[in-house]
């Protein structure tokens, strides 16, 4: 993880474990709370147009902020448990995705490649 992520998991970390909250932080438990937090998120666009999910008023950006900030670090928090590198993972997704979609082949499309393994 970069130096910022490990400073944000050990600050979760810290935080679940002075609250002793490390026995419910189970993988299932906080990859439901994220996809809880991730539904959240989804609220704040849900009937907004395209261009005004591009440009949402400030009270809409604030909870947007909020509700990113809660997926985060959920999301920062289960990789740290899972011992997973979130950002050698998602440089590694990075790569499997500049494989499958070919620039040319797949500029201005937004169809599924198909799956190779």
């Amino acid at each position: 993880m970069t130096t910022e992520l490990e400073h944000l998991a050990a600050r979760l970390r810290e935080f679940a474990q002075v609250r002793e909250w490390e026995q419910f932080h189970t993988p299932k438990n906080l990859a439901m709370a994220l996809a809880g937090e991730v539904g959240e998120l989804v609220a704040e666009f849900q009937w907004l147009t395209a261009e005004e999910s591009r440009s949402p008023g400030p009270d809409a950006l604030a909870r947007m902020r909020t509700e990113l900030g809660d997926v985060t670090l959920y999301l920062i928090r289960l990789a740290d448990v899972l011992g997973v590198d979130l950002m050698a993972a998602a440089e590694a997704k990075l790569d499997d995705n500049d494989r499958r979609y070919d620039a040319d082949r797949y500029r201005g499309s937004a169809r599924k490649a198909p799956r190779t393994t």
